[in-house]
């Protein structure tokens, strides 16, 4: 079993986790969170760090007060 990757899925990956991290931390640091961290967390994979940003940073789910 060969573990060859085509040129453009590299760059097509790198890109994802480039433009991912780049999101996470101008959002971070624009709502004052760790934006290093949610910088460089966002490089190691896709798309876990940005669904736990949205989800426990941002908290999208949270249930609205009557």
């Amino acid at each position: 079993m060969s573990n060859d990757y085509s040129l453009t899925v590299i760059i097509l990956v790198a890109a994802i986790l480039l433009l991912q991290s780049i999101f996470l931390f101008l959002d971070a640091r624009k709502r004052n969170h760790n934006y290093w961290l949610w910088g460089i967390v966002g490089l190691i994979q896709a798309p876990m760090p940005t669904l736990f940003y949205l989800i426990f940073v941002r908290k999208i789910f949270q249930k609205k007060s009557d």
